[in-house]
């Protein structure tokens, strides 16, 4: 990711994170897809009005989809208003996706969403990788190094 792309998405005025995605998984390689919504999902996405809790991505019949993604009812959305929990389409060119086809038929590795943020022109993109799950020790070492860098900044705080 260059150095462009993270401007973009600090600008977003939308960005729903997965918080539980880097202490559950070791991030392989990162890639950016589109999703295809309905008119009622954008306007509920651009509110905030979504969450990736136990949402993951699974490759089917060449085409790249996202489980369990929940975006909320939009308020004024009447009878058009869309599912709550669908499946939505990701979009990533074929390379892309043979090769998360190929990488995930590994046992251990999986796609995760990471990041869903609205993009310069308006559109929804969500940040997703290819992850290798941690195991328990994994996950301690991961809250010690978070605890010692909070010490840190405390000490560094209090020094000032």
């Amino acid at each position: 990711m260059n150095k462009e792309q993270e401007q973009i998405r600090k600008k977003s005025p939308v960005q729903i994170k997965n918080k539980k995605a880097s202490f559950e998984y070791f991030f392989i390689e990162e890639y950016t897809a589109g999703i295809v919504l309905t008119g009622t999902e954008i306007k509920s996405i651009r509110l905030g009005k979504a969450s990736l809790v136990d949402t993951y991505c699974v490759i089917i019949n060449g085409e790249l989809w996202v489980k369990g993604m929940n975006i909320s009812p939009y308020f004024y959305g009447s009878y058009n208003n869309h599912e709550m929990k669908r499946d939505r389409k990701l979009l990533l060119t074929k390379r892309e996706i043979a090769k998360l086809a190929s990488a995930t038929k590994q046992t251990g590795y999986t796609i995760v969403p990471l990041l869903v943020f609205i993009d310069e022109k308006g559109r929804a993109k969500m940040d997703l990788a290819l992850c290798k799950g941690k195991k328990e020790f994994d996950k301690r070492q991961t809250l010690k190094e978070k605890e010692d860098r909070r010490e840190m900044d405390r000490a560094m705080k209090a020094y000032k």
